[in-house]
């Protein structure tokens, strides 16, 4: 386990044809060769295209298929419309290290008010669970999960929480509220990547456990630093038992 991690959030829209979210992840890929933790927003390759799930499905392989042959040292998380082996579609998070996938996730809260439920299968709550890369454990929430303290519960232990997220801008004050407060109560990193739509919060940020936090809504990569001899000292020093 490496003592610090660059971290990286990345504040992206979402264009179309699709081709082009995904060469701007590239690039930014390419950008960020040094960093360690690259964090893209929820469905930020295709958007929630609800009128072409089959194409969306389709590049969503061209760019899982793209991803893990360039990312190896890097652990790098995104979700992605997928379709679900039991039928339909669901919004799945996937991690990448090392080429490969090292954790899949489906979207288990889905966004009613959005209308997720009408086109989207939703996962179960087992699926949120922590998963380890290099000595580091982690934890993964999307978007609106971040609202649901029974999540929050499921991710104790975890090092780093990512966070890839398209919220709202009518709700902007709580993405800057609720992944902060998550930080402390877990004593955890907390990534957030969220759309840079005009209808989007941005609000991208990291957050440490001591509740400090980066945060920069006009820029498309917001970089900061884990720290896991802060991350020691400070559940030596609060004790949750």
């Amino acid at each position: 386990m490496r003592p610090v991690l660059k971290a990286t959030a990345l504040q992206m829209t979402n264009q179309t044809p699709y081709r082009r979210n995904l060469d701007r992840l590239l690039a930014h890929l390419d950008a960020l060769k040094d960093h360690d933790i690259i964090v893209a927003p929820e469905v930020s390759m295709t958007d929630y295209d609800y009128e072409h799930l089959e194409a969306a499905a389709d590049f969503s392989e061209e760019v899982i298929e793209t991803l893990r042959a360039r990312i190896k040292d890097q652990v790098v998380a995104l979700t992605l419309l997928r379709r679900h082996p039991e039928g339909g579609f669901a919004n799945e998070a996937v991690v990448f290290h090392d080429h490969g996938i090292v954790h899949r996730q489906y979207k288990h809260k889905l966004f009613l008010l959005g209308d997720e439920d009408r086109y989207l299968r939703a996962g179960s709550a087992e699926g949120v669970r922590l998963f380890e890369i290099d000595g580091v454990r982690y934890g993964l929430l999307i978007c609106f999960e971040l609202r649901f303290k029974e999540l929050w519960r499921r991710l104790e232990g975890a090092d780093v929480i990512l966070v890839p997220s398209q919220w709202g801008l009518p709700r902007k004050q709580h993405l800057e509220i609720l992944p902060r407060a998550l930080a402390v109560m877990n004593q955890a990193y907390v990534i957030v990547a969220n759309s840079a739509k005009a209808d989007m919060a941005s609000s991208s940020a990291i957050y440490s456990p001591s509740g400090g936090g980066v945060m920069d809504d006009m820029q498309e990569v917001i970089t900061g630093t884990i720290d896991m001899g802060l991350l020691k000292k400070m559940r030596r020093y609060i004790v949750m038992r």
